[in-house]
């Protein structure tokens, strides 16, 4: 009788263990799906921002390098050995010290390499390369540093005379969504100077005359949240492409200036 009420037991428990089975390993499953799932979501989510981090520092350096490119052409007697030397300098301004510290670009600000510049001779025309590293900090795959450069040409300045214009009568300068005309062609409102700037710098931010930046009204937001701001301009734009940052100029005698009234800089 015992043996058979053994038996009888045994066989309970087995029963109620093959009942519970199927939902102990489909806990068991989820426990271990959410365990691989969650840090492969974290890990996507993390790659993706630094996709946007390493366009922006992109954008950034071929931002320093239109700077450096502008102040190298108008400097006639700057010599090949140390052009390098001057454009990681005028780069380095161009971006920011802070910006270029605060990124993954490998040594900061002193990791853009600018070796590969180089004077065309006899053409006067400077081309001028960044090189740079970045290290992702993702302690996984052992992911080697990634290089990456940018380059631009440009001639250099060597200046022009005004004089074949209106001999006549005054000439004068005018953009061409312009509202107010200008006796320097040099005058900052017709040649501005571009910076980059991050959105969180644009609270804070003033131009030369004190005034707060707003957001320009052709090229909205920025998805990577680099600016770009000229120290006269009241608008911060989101590509280097947009008009609100471009200048066509004409020369035209005063008389034919119409309505514009005179530039509050260069023209009073």
């Amino acid at each position: 009788m015992k043996q058979i009420k053994l038996k009888s037991i045994n066989s309970k428990r087995q029963s109620d263990i093959n009942q519970k089975s199927p939902a102990s390993f489909r806990g068991a499953s989820i426990t271990i799906e959410a365990a691989l799932t969650i840090p492969l979501f974290f890990f996507a989510v993390v790659a993706f921002l630094y996709l946007f981090e390493i366009s922006a520092i992109s954008t950034s350096v071929k931002s320093g390098l239109q700077y450096a490119a502008k102040e190298t052409a108008s400097q006639k007697d700057i010599l090949p050995a140390l052009l390098r030397f001057n454009t990681e300098k005028l780069v380095v301004e161009g971006i920011g010290e802070d910006r270029l510290m605060r990124s993954i670009v490998v040594g900061g600000k002193n990791g853009i390499d600018c070796s590969g510049s180089n004077l065309w001779s006899g053409d006067g025309i400077y081309e001028l390369k960044a090189s740079y590293k970045i290290k992702l900090p993702v302690p996984v795959f052992n992911i080697p540093e990634l290089k990456y450069s940018e380059s631009i040409r440009v001639k250099e300045w060597s200046g022009y005379s005004p004089s074949w214009f209106h001999k006549d009568e005054e000439t004068v300068y005018v953009a061409e969504y312009g509202i107010v005309y200008h006796k320097n062609y040099y005058c900052p409102y017709l040649n501005p100077s571009i910076k980059p700037v991050t959105s969180g710098q644009l609270s804070s931010l003033r131009n030369k005359n004190g005034a707060k930046y707003y957001k320009c009204e052709r090229c909205g937001a920025s998805l990577l949240g680099i600016y770009y701001v000229t120290d006269y301009g009241d608008r911060y734009h989101s590509s280097l492409n947009c008009s609100g940052l471009k200048r066509t100029i004409y020369a035209v005698k005063k008389s034919e200036v119409g309505g514009k009234g005179a530039c509050s800089k260069c023209a009073k």
